[in-house]
């Protein structure tokens, strides 16, 4: 096919492409944000920054010098500063512009370390909650400067007009909102005061509010960040942070961590929680952006297996996004996650050095967490591995108990199979632990690292099987008609039936079988199944000699001594099964259903020989 040649034919106009500026506000205040309540954030996070802008205006100038003072009273919400206010040129680049750069846009970006925000599109949140903005603003750059009045609406067109300086008495902005009916939720005086103290609890700058009712207004910021106050004693401050931790996240802390990474102006403290949590489940986070809360749910501030504690943290240099409900996720904020989780290492570290009442208690609630850690960190496992709980034959105990009392640590592979042989290998006197959980076998196997003197290896089957007592020979013989007619019976479920003796005599019978087993014999089943297809040629590759299950009848058992002197063929097969179906309950893995038949099957025929036998 031959192309056309583009140079021959003739270009066409270029045009602008048609905006449907309502659309735009729509899809920005409505669907850029998660609630209509983020509508007093942004108010505020733009009456920080002109605030911020004043304070570099007027260097001098103490802190409390300038604030923001909010007010509701039902019918308006009005925010006020005394910040560095907007010329009517600020007004129709910053208010009435989306998507545009300016020159003072992008010195103001340049300098953007200095405010929260930089998008330039907060004040459209407010058409969450109001049809309409009002805004009256006094620059406080010029001397004498005339007030500015700009009225935004959500249908996309605004107003803006100067008014003598006397409308505004001194530099700084008002915004006032009109509520719609439908957003009484967010805007009744209560609820207002409650989103002030929640999102500016750590601003810096003085914030107060007032309801109408003609008292004294109430301060939104009252006490400071509690990790930027002195203390008289290193108890009093570490109290002081756990009972703001308490407060502020909803539980007493096993113990804070305070954090303080000055290269990114970072304060704040970490609260270990004192309950254990799920695996994967991880909590946020309440980040702050220079005292502006960002988010409560920031999990990206700290590394995934960090989930035993939740972080309150005040920063300077993070990045927020467009939204500013969550963290850009950059270069900056990926050292930050670096450092901080260097910071849980050395709690953890000194908790092991030097208190062990608190190690304990934390790794009682905490050792899942710990174990996720130390299998990536040298430092924690060399600390830790010996402390660390795991499941044994022994019960619940310590690598470091457990490796005292055997020479060689057995590690199984699965839950199942440790449910197995428990109760045979300890009363056989073998250590074996399970590690069939997650991160412990591998754990298990590091053991030696850290104690040289031990052993540690995989279970075989093999090797519990030697632990078991053979009976004597006239023993064997006198039950072999027993075994041979057990070993047809069980032989649909490649099972072989041995007798030998063991403790606990209770038990009377194991079941030595495999999770890679079963898995080898239902491949080759499959295989058999469908010998000369093409899959049935694949299967064959791959099949190997599958290894066989076997039922181990206890001798010291009294019921097993009763069974294998049963003569008749159908009661000795019934046995049989009955015995195989208690063992394979008592190991705790899945029931194959042809496993479910034989024991109910099994269980009606033991029961109506009995019944036979009676009458």
């Amino acid at each position: 096919m031959t192309l056309p040649d583009t140079a021959a034919i003739p270009a066409g106009d270029d045009r602008t492409f048609q905006v449907d500026l309502r659309g735009l506000v729509d899809l920005l205040s409505h669907h850029l944000y998660s609630s209509p309540r983020v509508y007093l954030r942004e108010l505020l996070q733009n009456a920080v920054d002109a605030l911020t802008a004043r304070h570099s205006l007027e260097p001098g100038a103490s802190t409390d010098a300038f604030g923001i003072r909010l007010y509701a009273d039902g019918s308006v919400v009005r925010v006020e500063d005394d910040g560095v206010g907007l010329t009517e040129a600020d007004v129709h680049t910053f208010l009435a512009t989306i998507g545009r750069s300016s020159k003072r846009a992008e010195r103001i970006a340049e300098q953007r370390a200095d405010f929260i925000g930089q998008f330039g599109i907060g004040l459209l949140s407010c058409f969450l909650v109001a049809d309409e903005i009002h805004v009256l603003s006094r620059s406080a750059r010029t001397p004498d400067a005339p007030t500015v009045e700009w009225r935004g609406r959500g249908d996309g067109s605004y107003t803006v007009r100067t008014l003598p300086a006397s409308a505004r008495p001194r530099p700084g902005t008002t915004v006032t909102l009109t509520p719609r009916a439908d957003a009484g939720e967010w805007t009744r005086p209560v609820q207002v005061q409650a989103l002030a103290r929640h999102f500016g609890s750590l601003l810096r700058h003085p914030v107060t509010f007032a309801d109408g009712t003609g008292g004294t207004p109430a301060p939104v910021n009252p006490e400071p960040a509690p990790w930027t106050a002195t203390y008289p004693t290193p108890g009093a401050r570490s109290r002081a942070l756990a009972a703001y931790g308490e407060e502020v996240l909803g539980f007493k802390p096993l113990d804070t961590i305070e954090l303080d990474l000055p290269a990114v102006g970072l304060k704040g403290v970490a609260c270990v929680l004192p309950e254990t949590v799920p695996a994967g489940r991880r909590h946020g986070h309440r980040v702050h952006v220079k005292g502006m809360l960002l988010s409560e749910q920031a999990e990206e501030i700290l590394p995934e297996w960090a989930f035993f504690v939740r972080c309150v943290v005040d920063a300077e240099s993070l990045r927020p996004t467009a939204s500013r409900e969550s963290l850009y996720e950059d270069d900056t904020l990926a050292a930050v996650r670096d450092a901080l989780a260097e910071r849980l290492r050395e709690w953890i570290a000194r908790a092991a050095a030097s208190d062990p009442d608190l190690l304990a208690r934390f790794l009682q609630a905490h050792h899942l967490a710990v174990k996720s850690l130390a299998v990536h960190d040298d430092e924690i496992l060399r600390m830790l591995l010996p402390w660390l709980p795991f499941e044994t034959t022994d019960g619940h105990a310590t690598l470091d108990e457990f490796a005292r009392t055997h020479r060689t640590v057995l590690v199984t592979s699965s839950v199942e199979e440790f449910r197995q042989v428990a109760a045979i290998a300890s009363a056989a006197g073998l250590g074996v632990v399970n590690g069939g959980y997650t991160y412990d076998r591998e754990l298990v196997h590091r053991l030696p690292e850290i104690r040289p003197e031990a052993s540690v290896a995989d279970l075989d089957p093999a090797t519990l099987t030697a632990h078991l007592d053979p009976v004597d020979r006239e023993t064997e013989l006198a039950a072999a008609a027993y075994l041979a007619q057990a070993r047809d019976a069980l032989a649909v479920f490649d099972c072989d039936v041995a007798l030998r003796a063991f403790q606990p005599a209770s038990a009377p019978a194991l079941l030595v079988d495999s999770r890679e087993a079963r898995h080898e014999r239902t491949r080759s089943q499959l295989a058999r199944e469908q010998e000369g297809g093409v899959w049935g040629d694949i299967l064959g590759a791959l099949r190997q000699e599958a290894p066989r299950a076997q039922l181990i009848l206890n001798q010291l058992n009294p019921l097993v001594r009763t069974a294998v002197t049963i003569t008749e063929p159908e009661l000795a097969r019934t046995s049989a099964e009955a015995l195989y179906g208690q063992a394979a309950m008592l190991s705790r893995r899945p029931l194959r259903p042809a496993e479910s038949s034989l024991i109910n099957r099994s269980f009606l025929d033991l029961l109506a020989h009995a019944l036979r036998k009676d009458s």
